[in-house]
C-alpha cells in the first residue's frame, strides 16, 4: 500500500469512527440521544463502585420522599434532546437532559421532570449548590423578572412586598426532603437547534438538603411556566421519551419536543387532570394481570378522583413503580401463587427468590383504558449483583403518604415509547428498544 492510500485508508477510519461516535452530538438528528448517569457519556460519576442493581436499590430508597413529594403538590393560586438517566449525587433516581442556558449557551444536564412545572439551575455565588453552575454574567441575553411581572404570579414559595419594584424572590421544597431559594430570570434556552428565547427559569442562590438535583431541572408538568407552555407553538404541548435501562453505556434514549416524528400508529388511554394535582399526569389503570390472571381488585383501590387526587399518574422521577398497599399485596399474591420460594427480602424489595426460577415465573400487565402494557421481563425482575437471586420490581407506596396514588415509575417504562399529547389529552405507549 503507497503512502497516498494508507493516508486515506486512516482519513477513512478516523472519520468513520467520529461518524458513528456514541458519545458526539447528531446536529442534523432531532431525535437526540439519552445516556444513563453512570454511563461512559455521563458527566456525573458514582459515589463509589457499585454494581447496577446495588445502585437501583439505592436510588429506589429514595422513592418515599418522592412520593411524600408528589402528594404534596396540590393545587395553588399563583426538538430532541439528549437524556441521561441520572442518579449520582442527585439523591433521587432521574433522567437529565443536556440543554445550554444563556447566549453564548453554557451546557446545563438538567433533571427531566414530569411532574414538575418550573425549571431552575444553581447560578454562580449559590450556597450549597455544586461545583457546575450557570454564570448569568456571561451570557449578554440574561434578564432579571421583578414583581411586577405576570411571570412571577405563576411560581410557588412568591416573596414580594406589597408595593414598590423589587427583584422576583421565591422559595421552593422538592424531593420532600429539601428546599431552595431563587430570583426568577430570564434567558435563551437551546434545545438542539431550537431556541426559545425570554425563557424564565429560577435562578437559585442557595439550597438544604441533598435532594436538589446539581445542575437544575426542567419542568415538563402542564403549569403556566413549563417548559410546554413557555415553548407554545413551538411544541404544541407534545413530547415523548424512550428512556434507556440504567445499565446502558452509551447515548442510547431519546427525548421527542413536538408533533413531528412522533409514532403514528401507538396505543393511546386517556390523560386525566386533578384540580387538587394539576401537574401531574394521571392514567386510568384498570387492572393488572399476573400471566393469564387478572388479579380480582375492587374499584376503589383504582379509582381515579379529581378531587383528591387519587387514582394512577405516569411519573419520570419515581425509580420503581408502587402501588397502593392492599393493592400491591393482591398482585404479590397472585404472583407468589406460581413462583417458588423460599423468598426473602432485598432492600425495598419483599419477593425475591433463586434465579433460576424465573424462566417459569409469569409476566405482569397493566391494563389502561384503550391499552395493556405487558412488562418485559427485564422491567418486572432484578437480579443482585451475584446473580442467584431476583426480585420482583414494585413496591408498596410508603405508609407516611398521605395520597392514595400509584406510580408508574422509571424503571417499568425503560425501553417503552411514552407519548405525552397533552393537547389532545392522551398518553400513549408502545415497546422500543432505547438500548
Amino acid at each position: 500500500m503507497d503512502f497516498t492510500a494508507t493516508f486515506l485508508f486512516f482519513a477513512l477510519f478516523i472519520s468513520s469512527i467520529q461518524a458513528v461516535d456514541p458519545c458526539g452530538s447528531r446536529p442534523q438528528n432531532k431525535d437526540l440521544s439519552v445516556i444513563p448517569i453512570y454511563g461512559r457519556c455521563s458527566p456525573f460519576k458514582p459515589p463509589k463502585p457499585e454494581s447496577w442493581v446495588d445502585t437501583v436499590i439505592n436510588m429506589a430508597s429514595k422513592d418515599p420522599a418522592r412520593l411524600k413529594y408528589l402528594s404534596s403538590l396540590v393545587a395553588q393560586k399563583t426538538t430532541a434532546v439528549p437524556i441521561a438517566s441520572g442518579q449520582q449525587v442527585l439523591s433521587i433516581g432521574n433522567y437529565v437532559v443536556k440543554v445550554k442556558l444563556g447566549t453564548p449557551g453554557q451546557v446545563m444536564f438538567m433533571v427531566l421532570d414530569t411532574s414538575n412545572n418550573v425549571a431552575w439551575v444553581p447560578c454562580s455565588g449559590c450556597t450549597g449548590c455544586s461545583a457546575t453552575t450557570f454564570l448569568p454574567s456571561a451570557s449578554s441575553s440574561y434578564g432579571s423578572l421583578d414583581c411586577s411581572l405576570p411571570q412571577c404570579n405563576q411560581v410557588h414559595g412568591l416573596s414580594c412586598p406589597a408595593t414598590a419594584a423589587a427583584a422576583c424572590f421565591f422559595n421552593q421544597s422538592y424531593g420532600g426532603d429539601s428546599s431552595f431559594s431563587a430570583n426568577l430570570a430570564q434567558d435563551s434556552l437551546t434545545l438542539a437547534n431550537d431556541v426559545i428565547p425570554n425563557f424564565a427559569f429560577g435562578c437559585i442562590n442557595s439550597i438544604s438538603g441533598n435532594s436538589i438535583p446539581p445542575q437544575g431541572l426542567l419542568g415538563m408538568g402542564r403549569g403556566p411556566m413549563s417548559l410546554l407552555s413557555q415553548s407554545g407553538s413551538l411544541y404544541k404541548s407534545v413530547f415523548s421519551y424512550c428512556l434507556p435501562s440504567f445499565k446502558s453505556n452509551y447515548f442510547s434514549g431519546s427525548l421527542k419536543l413536538g408533533p413531528a416524528g412522533q409514532p403514528k400508529n401507538i396505543r393511546t388511554t386517556p390523560l386525566l387532570k386533578s384540580p387538587h394535582r394539576p401537574s401531574l399526569y394521571y392514567v386510568n389503570l384498570t387492572g393488572v394481570s399476573v400471566g393469564r390472571v387478572r388479579v380480582p381488585i375492587p374499584p376503589e383501590w383504582l379509582a381515579f378522583n379529581p378531587t383528591t387526587g387519587a387514582g394512577t399518574i405516569i411519573d419520570s422521577g419515581t425509580v420503581v413503580t408502587r402501588f397502593v398497599q392492599p393493592l400491591y399485596e393482591a398482585i404479590r399474591n397472585e404472583f407468589v401463587k406460581h413462583a417458588k420460594g423460599p423468598f426473602s427480602t432485598i432492600g425495598l424489595f419483599d419477593t425475591c427468590f433463586e434465579a433460576k426460577a424465573e424462566v417459569e415465573l409469569p409476566s405482569l400487565t397493566l391494563h389502561f383504558e384503550g391499552l395493556s402494557m405487558k412488562l418485559p421481563m427485564e422491567n418486572t425482575f432484578l437480579h443482585t449483583s451475584a446473580g442467584s437471586r431476583a426480585c420482583l420490581a414494585i413496591a408498596p407506596a410508603p405508609n407516611n403518604v398521605n395520597a392514595a396514588m400509584n406510580v408508574i415509575a422509571n424503571l417499568q417504562q425503560q425501553n417503552h415509547r411514552i407519548l405525552f399529547d397533552v393537547a389532545n389529552s392522551r398518553l400513549g405507549i408502545s415497546r422500543e428498544a432505547c438500548n
